[in-house]
C-alpha cells in the first residue's frame, strides 16, 4: 500500500508535537490565532509562504526539513543543498580547514549530520591507531568508530561514562532533527558490547575538569591522554550542507597530555611517533 506524502499541516503539526508545545504555546510564539494554526494542520487552510517559514523558524526546524515543509505546501525551497566541495562553499571549505591546521597539535574534525567523517587534522591519527581497517575505509562514521569494539572502544579508560555522554548527546540529535538515519544509529550503537576491561578497570579518578564536562581519556603509549572536546557550527549558514557542519575539537585537559600530543604529533621539533 502506498502511503499518502505528508502535507504540510501534518508536517507542522509533527514538529510541534515534537518540541513538546500545544497550539496554544505554538500560536503564541509565532504571533497567529490558534484556531488559524488548528486549521491549517488540519489542511482546513493553507499556509502562506511566509507563513510556514514563520512557524518553522519558531520551531527551530532544521534548514533542510524546512525545505521539505515548503514543497509539501506547494512552494520552492528556500535553502540550496550543495556538496561541500561545491565552488561555492570554497569560503566554507577554507574556514574548516584553518581551524583544524590551527588547532595542530591536538585532533580536531568536521562531521556531517550523520557524524560522518569529513575532514581532520593530523592530530586525530593519535585518536584512531589501532582501528580496524573496515571502520575506515569508506565513509568514516566518528561515532561507530568511538564505540565499536573494532574501535577505539578499548582505549576508552572511562568508557562507561564516555558512551552515556555519546548516547545522549545523539538522542539530543534525534530530538533535535527528527532523522532517521541518526535513529538507526543510535540502535546500532547501543547494541555494541561493553569492553571486558570496562567493567573491571576502576574508574578514572575525578578532577576539576570532570565535574563541568565528559572528559575522553584514552590510554596511550605514554600514559593516559585526557580531552574535553568543544563544538563549532557556522552559526549564520544559509545552506543545508552547511548548515550540517559540525567541527569537533579535542583540548588537552592536562599538562601530561599536552605534552605527549606534542611529542606525539611532532609539534615543537619532535618527530612523530611510527
Amino acid at each position: 500500500m502506498i502511503e499518502k506524502p505528508s502535507s504540510a499541516g501534518d508536517l507542522l503539526r509533527d514538529w510541534r508535537q515534537r518540541r513538546r508545545l500545544s497550539q496554544l504555546a505554538l500560536a503564541a510564539d509565532a504571533d497567529i490565532s490558534q484556531r488559524h494554526l488548528s486549521f491549517l494542520e488540519s489542511g482546513r487552510a493553507l499556509p502562506s509562504r511566509d507563513m510556514v517559514l514563520r512557524l518553522t523558524e519558531t520551531l527551530a526546524v532544521p534548514l533542510r526539513e524546512q525545505n521539505a515543509i515548503l514543497v509539501a505546501a506547494g512552494f520552492a525551497p528556500l535553502y540550496r543543498d550543495r556538496p561541500l566541495d561545491a565552488p561555492e562553499l570554497a569560503a566554507a571549505r577554507g574556514v574548516i580547514t584553518r581551524i583544524l591546521d590551527g588547532h595542530d597539535p591536538h585532533p580536531a574534525l568536521a562531521v556531517d549530520r550523520h557524524w560522518t567523517l569529513l575532514a581532520s587534522n593530523r592530530a586525530v591519527g593519535v585518536l584512531l591507531s589501532g582501528v580496524a581497517e573496515h571502520l575506515l575505509s569508506g565513509p568514516v562514521n566518528v561515532l561507530r568508530v568511538s564505540m565499536h569494539p573494532d574501535g577505539i572502544a578499548g582505549r576508552i579508560l572511562n568508557f562507561r561514562e564516555w558512551r552515556t555522554h555519546i548516547l545522549k548527546r545523539l538522542s539530543h540529535d534525534i530530538d533535535i532533527s527528527a532523522d532517521p538515519q541518526l535513529a538507526a544509529l543510535l540502535e546500532e550503537l547501543k547494541s555494541y558490547p561493553v569492553p571486558p576491561q570496562a567493567g573491571a578497570a576502576r574508574k578514572p579518578q575525578r578532577s576539576g575538569h570532570a565535574e563541568i564536562a565528559v572528559p575522553l581519556i584514552l590510554a596511550g603509549e605514554r600514559g593516559p591522554l585526557s580531552f574535553l572536546s568543544t563544538t563549532t557550527v557556522f552559526g549564520t549558514a544559509v545552506d543545508v550542507t552547511l548548515s550540517e557542519v559540525t567541527i569537533e575539537a579535542f583540548f588537552p585537559a592536562d599538562a601530561a597530555t599536552a605534552k605527549a600530543m606534542a611529542m606525539l604529533v611532532g609539534h615543537g621539533g619532535s618527530e612523530p611517533s611510527s
